[in-house]
């Protein structure tokens, strides 16, 4: 067997080793090589893996594979690292108890490990929950949408968890939306208010809201597709504050209009991506998130765009 297919060893303080070529998916060891490991006769292997499988212990079809060695005229057995560790638990020699003290080490560890991960799931998962709860008004019932859409993909959940949401490929745009298009969709929208202020601009904001989703550098967008434009418009459009009154309904009315007018709007099936209790929990936790959560509440949208 070449040795970069697998070394076990014991080391000079007594700790077993385990070194796994980053090919192989598990350790492979012949019964002389697990003998050695532990310090016992290979006749007492032998023993305890016909144990190990006639007991049903480890499946033995998925964990032996045979292979040829150099200047042997029959194939050997090679025993997976489930039969190893099955076998330094039947093992009462020196050398196995000081496995055992290993591999508990190692399991402890790891269930340890396991424990703050689901704890950071908890923490991470409730991040949009906290965000929320900064906020006394009763309009969050699509935040439940937003978990339910989250919650399902444990994929997306963890790149959630861990604050690592990668961009998603997204759609290229070819409809710019324009000041004056943007100012014709909050006049239409005055109809319906009864405040005069609403949809007043506090200054230029506004246009320049407009003019960051379409920056460029060197020839190139910083946000080339529809998704991440979105993102970015409802986002500005919300925090910027440009208007006396109705900023929120402004953003989330323009975020509407401009997937539709970019035509993601429907899906395949002629649904609507998105329904009015999940635009209004996005807009929402926009307005009670942190600057410094900016990005997170992009991606976020832009993913939540790409599942739905």
């Amino acid at each position: 067997m070449k040795k970069q297919e697998i070394a076990i060893y014991q080391s000079k303080n007594g700790e077993i080793q385990l070194n796994i070529d980053t090919k192989q998916e598990t350790v492979w060891a012949t019964q002389t090589q697990i003998a050695e490991v532990f310090d016992i006769d290979r006749t007492r292997i032998t023993r305890h893996i016909k144990n190990i499988f006639n007991d049903e212990e480890v499946s033995q079809k998925s964990n032996v594979r045979k292979t040829h060695f150099a200047n042997s005229d029959k194939p050997v057995n090679l025993y997976s690292l489930d039969v190893i560790l099955a076998v330094g638990y039947r093992t009462n020699s020196k050398q196995a108890i000081k496995f055992r003290q290993w591999a508990n080490s190692v399991l402890k560890k790891y269930l340890l490990n396991g424990v703050v991960i689901n704890q950071k799931r908890l923490e991470q998962l409730n991040k949009t929950i906290e965000i929320f709860s900064r906020s006394q008004n009763l309009e969050v019932s699509g935040v439940a949408n937003i978990l339910q859409n989250f919650t399902a993909g444990l994929d997306l959940l963890d790149n959630y968890d861990y604050q690592s949401l990668k961009k998603p490929k997204g759609t290229k745009n070819n409809r710019v939306l324009t000041y004056e298009d943007a100012k014709n969709v909050i006049n239409s929208m005055k109809f319906n208010e009864k405040s005069s202020l609403f949809g007043n601009e506090k200054d230029n904001s506004f246009k320049s809201s407009l003019n960051t989703i379409y920056q460029t550098f060197g020839k190139k967008e910083f946000y080339p597709t529809v998704e991440e434009k979105a993102a970015n418009l409802l986002y500005l459009v919300v925090k910027n504050h440009s208007f006396i009154d109705g900023n929120k309904r402004i953003a989330a009315a323009l975020f509407i209009y401009f997937l539709n007018k970019n035509g993601i709007l429907l899906s395949k099936k002629g649904n609507f991506i998105i329904d009015n209790n999940t635009l209004a929990a996005m807009t929402l936790m926009i307005a009670l998130s942190k600057p410094s959560e900016k990005e997170q509440m992009i991606l976020l949208v832009m993913n939540f765009l790409e599942q739905s």
